[in-house]
């Protein structure tokens, strides 16, 4: 790798730092419990296992494991958001460590965890291979390696068409591409004797209509938040238009709420 190359690998991080930073991930994550939760218990987690969580926001995932007699461990790329995981834990009397790290480069040994997760976050790293062999790097020979992401056909697939050529730093892989079944198992598959792939549907649920869906992603939902700060009032209008449409379109809801189902795929392997 040559300096240069270097170089620009340290603007795209601090870029995507930046993106992850702005807004209220944790507030807006709140809103995403119930799908957040269906994932966790179809992992089956015995107690006592050592658990780690990728990219884990403010924590969801690791402080339910924190609960059930896990030793759960949780990293974000954000410090914003792990500061606030750990005064979630705190304020809930919970046994679970959160560190600022990088997915591409865990601070940790070899095997030194028997769950390996990540619920649509490690996807947005921009050197996928990196990801991946550090998702197997540090799960023991048996253990699980479980991710949820985003398809590209799925609604926040199609939102992040909308969102992404406006913040998407130039030369970097479409995080999309970890909810497609082929491109899973190039990345993950020679380190796994076993990879489960399941399609499901992760449910967003607001007691308010599409058009304010719109603005609580605008003032809360990072990427959301820093495509709108990058445009003027003109291209503002349209994206959010454009977003009033999409989120309007796909509403289950009713005139004063919207649900709206967003495609995801399920990854869990078994390391080799």
């Amino acid at each position: 790798m040559t300096s240069a190359t270097i170089g620009e690998m340290d603007s795209i991080k601090a870029r995507l730092k930046s993106i992850w930073t702005a807004g209220d991930y944790d507030r807006f994550s709140r809103f995403m419990e119930g799908g957040a939760r269906e994932f966790y218990e179809r992992l089956n987690i015995a107690p006592g296992c050592k658990l780690l969580d990728i990219a884990c926001g403010s924590g969801q995932l690791a402080l339910m494991a924190a609960k059930d007699g896990i030793e759960a461990t949780g990293v974000d790329i954000a410090g914003n958001l792990v500061e606030r995981a750990r005064g979630r834990a705190q304020a809930e009397g919970l046994r679970a460590r959160f560190d600022e790290a990088d997915a591409e480069a865990l601070p940790f040994d070899d095997a030194s965890f028997d769950v390996v997760t990540s619920l649509i976050g490690a996807m947005f790293a921009p050197r996928p291979q990196l990801v991946a062999q550090e998702l197997l790097r540090v799960c023991v020979p048996g253990g699980t390696v479980a991710m949820a992401n985003w398809t590209p056909q799925g609604f926040i697939g199609q939102m992040f068409k909308a969102v992404s050529k406006f913040i998407a730093p130039s030369g970097m892989p479409a995080p999309v591409l970890w909810g497609d079944e082929a491109t899973v198992r190039e990345r993950l598959g020679h380190g796994l004797s076993e990879l489960r792939l399941t399609r499901r549907q992760y449910l967003f649920d607001y007691p308010f209509p599409p058009s304010e869906v719109v603005e609580f992603f605008r003032l809360y939902y990072g990427p959301t938040n820093r495509a709108f700060a990058s445009l003027n009032a003109e291209g503002q209008a349209q994206l959010r238009q454009e977003l009033e449409t999409l989120w309007t379109t796909h509403n289950r809801g009713g005139a004063d709420s919207t649900i709206v189902f967003a495609e995801y795929l399920e990854v869990v392997g078994i390391r080799a």
